[in-house]
């Protein structure tokens, strides 16, 4: 039974999710579809519910720890050019949920408009960013958010406004819908000035995070008062192994692939950081990857 065969997008069989997670860690995703525009994500929705398959949303993969037996079901990414679209008008930016986040802050650089400036650095897509409310250093994308449009399970698309949706400390209330594009207020400022933020914050993120390895960035959330990384160090765990899996010794709260890490190896070395922090500073760290 080949349900899939109306759809006009890209259509993959068994395609291993270690190629679109930022950690280089899955195993294969039953099927990995890629919708060209919106009727066809509105087939698929209609298909997959038709079928009873389960069906996740995926952008750059770059806060997802992917099961090493890969994933049932569907696994849909929006990146299709249809999605990856931008429009300026005046101090708004409206930005598809494909978009990357270096490509909205190169495309808000060139046109003067300043706002996002502390997303420098960070992966994703603007969809993924939105979901997680993503953030650094005291801010958050939804402090510049207008409306996020959306389509809900059914194959409904509204527009939700920020005060309609419950964003918090990396997150939203965004979980079950599939977010089509998001539009931002900016302000006006001079090329250089922005430019000149940008390179601040790439350098702090330079000196501060570890890229010498495949990662998910920070594996946990930063509990109220307190910094995770900070909390992890205190413990001693910095450069902690199991398996390919080791706590990275210039940002304790990365977990670093260090070559053929597993999800398991992943989830121990998550497993025994919660454990020694809770142990020795009575706090309960909450991850800020998304685990399938």
């Amino acid at each position: 039974m080949n349900w899939w065969k109306n759809l006009k997008g890209n259509v993959r069989r068994k395609e291993p999710l270690s190629r679109h997670t930022s950690f280089k860690i899955g195993g294969p995703a039953e099927f990995f579809i890629e919708p060209r525009d919106i009727a066809d994500l509105k087939l698929l929705l209609d298909l997959v519910k038709r079928y009873k398959i389960s069906v996740s949303a995926i952008g750059s993969g770059s806060n997802i720890l992917a099961n090493d037996r890969g994933r049932k079901g569907v696994v849909f990414r929006l990146a299709s050019p249809v999605f990856k679209t931008m429009s300026f008008k005046g101090g708004y930016c409206e930005a598809g949920a494909g978009v990357l986040l270096g490509q909205l802050l190169r495309g808000c650089q060139r046109r003067g408009l300043s706002g996002l400036e502390f997303l420098t650095g960070i992966p994703g897509t603007v969809a993924g960013a939105v979901a997680m409310n993503a953030g650094a250093q005291g801010k958050s994308i939804s402090d510049v958010l207008i409306y996020v449009n959306v389509m809900d399970k059914n194959g409904t698309i509204k527009i939700l406004s920020r005060k309609e949706v419950r964003f918090g400390y990396r997150t939203s209330g965004l979980t079950r819908y599939i977010i089509i594009s998001a539009l931002f207020e900016l302000t006006r400022n001079q090329k250089e000035n922005i430019n000149k933020r940008i390179k601040q914050y790439s350098a702090y993120r330079k000196l501060t995070q570890d890229y010498t390895h495949p990662s998910a960035g920070c594996v946990f959330k930063n509990p109220q008062g307190y910094s995770a990384g900070k909390l992890i160090d205190l413990c001693g765990l910095k450069g902690k192994r199991v398996g390919g899996a080791s706590v990275s010794r210039k940002h304790a709260n990365f977990i670093l692939n260090t070559g053929g890490a597993r999800a398991g190896d992943v989830l121990k070395l998550m497993a025994c950081i919660r454990k020694k922090v809770k142990k020795t500073h009575q706090v309960n760290l909450v991850p800020e990857i998304k685990i399938w």
